[in-house]
């Protein structure tokens, strides 16, 4: 079979009136008012049908074809076609959880547009269970929109690029931190784009960081083709953590329902948010010294000014040998080390600022979480 072709496996979705359908969300301006096949190099899959596809975009060592599976979902009723993307980064599962369930768990009978789920974009990576592609350790988020007679990850690219995402409307990016470190949910989101603006809202995690995003990322190189997109990052790498994924798919659905694909779905707000687009108010601590470290505050932690975030000593714990690292400034702790080894300069924690408003929003909130914990 040809690296570019797919093995297919089309299922009937349920088809009603579509007269009866009423809806305040509004999806994108250039949808077509009725449904549309969605096609890509090797197939299509027509309104009303959805697809499992494994679809070629490389090949091994032997010459065998390097797959990535695909499911598209193309709803009865006309609307905005939306990728959900996961596991650019091999060894960063969270994400392929959210998308399979949103392709292969939730009812679509009632949707308006198309969903194109890719739960695994790196699958070497994937399969060897590490960040990069095993071949010459490239990184496939730095390689979109990719370009044939490139680099091998860049073919890879352009062949996912070009068949699955520039025919969107919209994408979602999910990733974790890298393996010995983790992260709360918030997205990654261009806030200068008006369509990119609207979607990482919609998402409605708590905190939104505002930025382009490195040259080669998905969710860049997305947004600059006309797709507007943004990352989600969640938790940590090589594991499922259930809570996170529940709460990416309340994003996902609040999305759906924002754009006019689940109408009969209504948008979330997550009882506060922060966009944080100034570098003042977000800084990566760095250790300044080599040495074993005790963390005293973990992931998603409201921190105060000058509050001890942890410590750093050597194998003897000697007093006069002890580095004490303290917040800057008051904010939330979005990033942290789990691994507790480093050498200078290694990342600790990230953090960022909270404006008094928010940070009251946020003490009411956990506040009201207590006490419901304390009644259970």
């Amino acid at each position: 079979m040809d690296a570019g072709e797919g093995k297919i496996h089309v299922l009937a979705v349920a088809v009603r009136d579509v007269s009866d359908d009423v809806s305040s969300s509004e999806p994108p301006d250039a949808v077509p008012s009725d449904p549309e096949p969605f096609t890509y190099n090797g197939g299509r899959v027509d309104p009303g049908e959805s697809a499992n596809v494994r679809y070629g975009i490389s090949e091994t060592y032997l010459g065998d074809p390097v797959r990535i599976p695909v499911t598209i979902v193309n709803g009865a009723y006309a609307g905005p076609t939306v990728f959900l993307s996961a596991a650019a980064h091999g060894d960063e599962l969270n994400g392929i959880e959210v998308v399979r369930e949103v392709a292969h768990d939730w009812d679509h009978s009632e949707l308006h547009g198309t969903l194109v789920c890719l739960p695994v974009m790196n699958v070497p990576g994937f399969l060897a269970q590490e960040r990069y592609l095993p071949i010459y350790d490239r990184d496939l988020n730095r390689s979109f929109p990719g370009r044939e007679g490139s680099t091998s990850a860049r073919r890879m690219a352009y062949r996912i690029f070009t068949n699955f995402v520039e025919p969107c409307d919209l994408g979602i990016d999910f990733h974790t931190s890298t393996r010995g470190r983790t992260n709360m949910l918030h997205v990654r989101a261009n806030m200068e784009d008006e369509t990119v603006d609207r979607l990482a809202k919609a998402f409605s995690s708590n905190v939104v960081i505002a930025g382009q995003g490195p040259s080669g990322t998905l969710r860049r190189e997305a947004t600059d083709a006309g797709v507007p997109t943004i990352t989600v990052e969640m938790g940590e790498a090589h594991r499922f953590q259930r809570r996170l994924i529940d709460r990416a798919l309340t994003g996902v659905a609040s999305v759906l329902a924002e754009f006019g694909l689940h109408r009969e779905s209504s948008v979330h707000w997550p009882g506060w948010r922060t966009v944080i687009d100034d570098d003042d108010e977000k800084t990566w601590l760095r250790a300044d010294a080599g040495g074993i470290v005790d963390m005293k505050r973990g992931r998603g932690a409201l921190v105060e000014e000058g509050e001890v975030i942890c410590t750093i000593t050597n194998p003897f714990k000697e007093d006069d040998e002890v580095v004490t690292v303290e917040a800057p400034f008051t904010g939330l702790i979005v990033g942290v080390l789990e691994n507790p080894v480093v050498y200078p300069g290694n990342p600790l924690c990230h953090l960022v600022g909270l404006s008094p408003d928010t940070k009251i929003a946020l003490e009411r909130e956990r506040t009201t979480d207590r006490s419901k914990a304390d009644l259970r």
